[in-house]
């Protein structure tokens, strides 16, 4: 166990660490995160060894699974579905552009420029294409943007950006066997019934010390998660669409959302695997530096707090 605690420890401090520097560099903590994540699997892998850091334990991975998990399905989960109505237009342009734009662009300059295999190219212009959800919403959670019209319909964009990415997945390289079509099955039963079931489970049994609602959920996304990457998908897919179809209910529950807060298949090869996560990184957190340093919509939060104390 001293090695789990250890490695454990030096997680938390890394952690502390990006924190620390999105005070100080007024940045989003999820920027922060990756950065300092990345810095430091390069500095300790160089000079200690790559397994310092444990990104190859299970428990390590069921923890960093698990987490984008929850973030996705919260992301979904923030959808409102009166501005998802009302700026469907907007929101299905904008998806549509920041897919296929990246998605065709980088497919091209891999194939290109790069002289990857096709498949590789298919594969860059895939990850490339596809929002950071969980970023996006964490660093609009942060700033409060998560709350405003304008972020309920970003979020409701990079919605149509992933259902992209997702077909796209699914035509190009998931193999379409049975456990496809289980998995299709299962995942539109679930969908059609949760908005059904899940207000009045939780109205009969909910509101208790227990943390049923917590419990209920958890199980939902993991076992939905499980059923994905059996039938060769991955797991985060269906949560995004459960927070979607769950949004009007527990997307309103304030106090559940707070607890709920608390290689590729021999596709690529390694050396590509690492210029690719290195661009997907920087896609994520150098258009954010630039967003918040000059774009930030600081007067839609004063509106909104007008208005929410108004409503006091």
């Amino acid at each position: 166990m001293t090695e789990v605690w250890t490695l454990a420890a030096l997680w938390l401090g890394l952690a502390l660490i990006a924190t620390l520097l999105s005070i100080w560099l007024r940045v989003a903590t999820a920027l922060s995160e990756i950065v300092v994540g990345t810095v430091a699997q390069l500095i300790l892998g160089a000079f200690i060894g790559g397994k310092i850091l444990g990104t190859h334990e299970g428990w390590v991975t069921f923890l960093s699974g698990a987490g984008a998990i929850v973030l996705t399905f919260l992301a979904g989960a923030e959808l409102d579905p009166v501005v998802f109505k009302a700026k469907f237009k907007e929101a299905t342009a904008i998806g549509l552009i920041a897919f296929f734009a990246p998605f065709l662009g980088c497919t091209a300059a891999a194939y290109y420029l790069l002289h990857w295999t096709l498949m590789a190219s298919w594969l860059t212009g895939v990850a490339l294409s596809t929002t950071s959800v969980a970023v996006v919403y964490a660093v609009m959670l942060e700033f409060g943007l998560n709350k405003t019209d304008f972020g309920k319909a970003v979020l409701a964009a990079c919605f149509i950006n992933d259902l992209g990415t997702v077909i796209a997945l699914g035509l190009i390289f998931a193999p379409f066997t049975i456990k496809t079509v289980i998995f299709i099955g299962v995942s539109v039963i679930v969908f059609l019934i949760l908005p059904w079931l899940t207000p009045r489970f939780f109205k009969h049994y909910g509101d208790r010390p227990s943390e049923l609602e917590t419990k209920y959920l958890l199980l939902l996304l993991f076992g939905m998660a499980a059923l994905a990457t059996w039938a060769g998908s991955e797991g985060v897919l269906p949560a995004y669409v459960i927070g979607m179809v769950l949004a009007g209910t527990v997307g309103k529950d304030h106090i559940l959302i707070r607890r709920l807060r608390t290689l590729t298949h021999g596709v690529i090869t390694q050396s590509q695997y690492s210029y690719l996560i290195a661009a997907i990184i920087g896609s994520a957190v150098i258009p954010t530096i630039f967003a918040n340093a000059f774009y930030l919509p600081k007067h839609l939060l004063e509106l909104h707090e007008k208005s929410e104390a108004k409503k006091v």
